[in-house]
C-alpha cells in the first residue's frame, strides 16, 4: 500500500511541476501558479528590504523558479522509484547498495536521469522502470531547452518597455506637455496615436510575460514606471485641443492607458481604482518617484 502511494504521490508531483511549466512557457496569459508566487515572493522580499538586490530581482527570481521546476521533476521521479529500490535496478561491480540509503539513492538516479548524465553504474532491470527512465531524460532535456527559450524571450518585451520610457523621458525633458499650443494637430495626432500603440504593446506585454514586470530599472530614464505618469499629464493637456483629429487620438490614448492600469491593478499592483493611481502605485512598487 505504502509502495502505491509513493507512486501517486509521486506521479502527482511531476505533473503538477509540468503543468506549472506548461502554463508559464505555453499559456497565452503566463499562467503558471506556483511560478508567479515564487516571482512575487521574491519581489516582496527584495521591496521589504529596500530593492537592495537591483536589477537581480528578476533573474533571481526566474531562477528560484526554475530550481522549483527541476526540484519537482527530481522529487516526483524518486519517489517512483523509491519503492523498487534495490531489488529493480542492477548495479554495477563494486557498488553495494546495502551501504546507501533507499531515499537519498533514489534522488541520486533521479537527479542522474534527470541530467542525463547516465553514469551506467545503476541500470534499471524491471521491463517498466527501463520504459520510463527515458521518459525522465527526455523531460530533463525539454525542461533545459524551456529554462533557457523562458529567459531569452523575457528580454525582448523588457526592450520595447525602455524604448517607451525613453520616448516619454524626451518629451518629458523637450517640455512637449507645456508647448502644446504651438505644435500642430497633425504632429501632435501621430505623437498621441504613437504612445498609444507603445501603451498597448506593454499592457499585451505584461499578460503575456508577467516576469518582466519584476525586472527593475536602475537608470530612471528607462523605467516606465516612473515615466508613465507623465503621459496623463501630456493626454490632460492635449484633451484642451478643440481638433477633431486630436480628440480622436486623446480618446485612443486615455483608452489603452486605462487598460494598461486595470491590467497592473489586477495583476501586479495595490492601489484604488484609475490609471493615476495604479500608475503612482507602480512607480512607488519600483521604488522610484513618479515623473509629473
Amino acid at each position: 500500500m505504502m509502495d502505491v502511494l509513493l507512486t501517486i504521490v509521486g506521479a502527482v508531483t511531476i505533473v503538477l511541476g509540468l503543468r506549472d511549466i506548461f502554463h508559464t512557457l505555453m499559456h497565452p496569459a503566463g499562467r503558471g501558479g506556483m511560478c508567479r508566487r515564487v516571482l512575487a515572493l521574491v519581489w516582496w522580499v527584495s521591496r521589504a528590504t529596500g530593492h537592495r538586490t537591483g536589477s537581480a530581482v528578476g533573474p533571481v527570481g526566474m531562477l528560484l523558479v526554475i530550481g522549483l521546476w527541476v526540484t519537482l521533476q527530481v522529487v516526483g521521479w524518486a519517489l517512483v522509484y523509491l519503492p523498487h529500490i534495490p531489488e529493480g535496478f542492477l548495479y554495477a561491480p563494486g557498488i553495494d547498495p546495502a551501504h546507501y540509503d533507499d531515499v537519498l539513492e533514489a534522488l541520486s538516479f533521479s537527479l542522474v536521469s534527470l541530467t542525463t548524465l547516465g553514469f551506467g553504474e545503476v541500470v534499471p532491470v524491471a521491463p517498466w522502470l527501463r520504459v520510463i527512465v527515458p521518459l525522465e531524460a527526455l523531460t530533463g532535456f525539454a525542461l533545459l531547452t524551456a529554462a533557457l527559450a523562458w529567459f531569452a524571450q523575457v528580454y525582448p518585451p523588457l526592450a520595447r518597455r525602455r524604448a517607451l520610457a525613453l520616448r516619454i523621458e524626451g518629451l518629458a525633458e523637450a517640455g512637449y506637455a507645456d508647448a502644446l499650443a504651438d505644435v500642430d494637430a497633425v504632429s501632435l495626432a501621430r505623437v498621441l496615436d504613437g504612445l498609444a500603440a507603445d501603451v498597448d504593446a506593454a499592457r499585451v506585454d505584461f499578460a503575456q510575460h508577467p516576469e518582466g514586470f519584476y525586472f527593475q530599472e536602475r537608470r530612471l530614464e528607462l523605467s516606465l514606471a516612473r515615466q508613465l505618469p507623465y503621459v496623463l499629464r501630456l493626454r490632460d493637456a492635449a484633451s484642451a485641443r478643440p481638433e477633431a483629429a486630436v480628440r480622436l487620438s486623446v480618446a485612443q490614448l486615455t483608452g489603452a492607458l486605462e487598460q494598461l492600469a486595470a491590467g497592473l491593478r489586477e495583476e501586479f499592483v495595490r492601489s484604488e481604482e484609475g490609471a493615476a493611481n495604479v500608475f503612482a502605485a507602480y512607480a512607488v512598487d519600483h521604488r522610484h518617484e513618479p515623473r509629473g
